[in-house]
């Protein structure tokens, strides 16, 4: 029973990773096609490749995910509630991406942990969450808005005088760049969860000691990433790109590289499990505010906070309600 668990629990974790590829390609993406500095399918395949060797670049947020969430005990029981935690992360995400709405697939994963641990009367680190989770779920958008705002403006006043149609060009070809540092962030922080939760599952399962990340755990979490996200998201895509604000290759550049840098500093000197939809979507707001205000269509921007405060307590429901059913089941009703 634990050998067929573990081998489960791998395989659903893959599977949440591959849905994270394709619900959160639009976060590296979506700028870029809006504003034709790419067109889709040359962005999704770039967008793939640099996923791909991001997750290669550090285990930092991986670490935090497997031991500093939530406290699961070992054996068969222990497995259940990593199951049960992926499920709900899976189903939120799903949800969302029907909807369009660009949440947090690394918040659906966390939401469902903490639900799963719930449900099964286990310890959530409740200290842990606040400081790696909740701190910077608060902060990243803030400083993803202020800083887009301020390049920004320092790109409007530097090139204040240049030709529009030079500017333009220019930027564009820039944005090939921006857009694969954005993907190559992506990859860092997105395929670490993933690692993170296959590795909490070894360490309960009694396969491995201490929560360092095995070589072929990467291997697996890199390619399900890079493989959804070249499966594409359109439907958010289209919300990220085109439905917030309207964007030019400018503005696309200074989101991308204000995100792309947010992601770095949170995964490299703060090992914080960050989500890229949150810090790419409030860059793409504060680029689009120094148009002016109404150039933000604040009423879509409205709908995708309310799924960001929504995502980790509904991942959470669902993974509880997934643990009571995991219990239905025959040969797992006694875990």
């Amino acid at each position: 029973m634990e050998l067929a668990l573990i081998l489960t629990v791998i395989v659903v974790a893959l599977s949440f990773d591959y849905t994270n590829g394709f619900h959160d390609a639009a976060n590296a993406i979506a700028t870029s096609v809006s504003t034709r500095a790419l067109t889709p399918r040359a962005a999704l395949l770039m967008a793939a490749s640099m996923n791909l060797i991001g997750a290669f670049l550090g285990t930092g947020v991986a670490e935090t995910v497997g031991s500093g969430i939530i406290e699961a005990p070992t054996g068969d029981s222990g497995l259940l509630v990593v199951l049960a935690a992926l499920v709900g992360a899976i189903v939120w995400n799903l949800v969302t991406w029907w909807f369009g709405l660009p949440s947090s697939s690394s918040h659906a994963l966390i939401g469902g942990l903490v639900g799963a641990a719930l449900a099964s009367a286990n310890t959530v680190k409740w200290t842990g969450i606040f400081e790696k989770v909740v701190i910077p779920m608060v902060v990243s958008p803030f400083v993803g808005f202020l800083l887009a705002f301020l390049v920004m403006t320092a790109i409007q006043w530097i090139f204040r005088r240049a030709h529009p149609g030079r500017v333009n060009r220019g930027f564009r070809m820039a944005q090939t760049l921006s857009a694969a540092a954005m993907a190559l962030g992506h990859g860092l922080q997105d395929a670490q969860k993933t690692m993170g939760v296959i590795t909490l599952a070894l360490v309960v399962g009694n396969y491995q000691t201490g929560f360092e990340v095995q070589w072929w755990v990467i291997v697996l979490a890199a390619t399900a990433l890079a493989a959804g996200t070249y499966a594409g998201g359109w439907r958010i895509m289209r919300t990220l790109g085109r439905r917030i604000v309207h964007l030019d290759p400018p503005m696309g550049f200074a989101a991308e590289s204000v995100a792309a840098g947010v992601l770095y500093t949170t995964a490299f000197a703060y090992h914080a499990p960050i989500s890229t939809t949150q810090t790419i979507t409030s860059a793409v707001i504060g680029v689009g505010a120094t148009k002016r205000l109404s150039a933000v269509r604040w009423g879509v921007a409205g709908n995708i906070v309310g799924a960001w405060v929504l995502t980790i307590p509904m991942a959470g429901l669902a993974a509880a309600l997934s643990y009571g059913l995991l219990h239905l089941v025959p040969g797992l009703s006694s875990l």
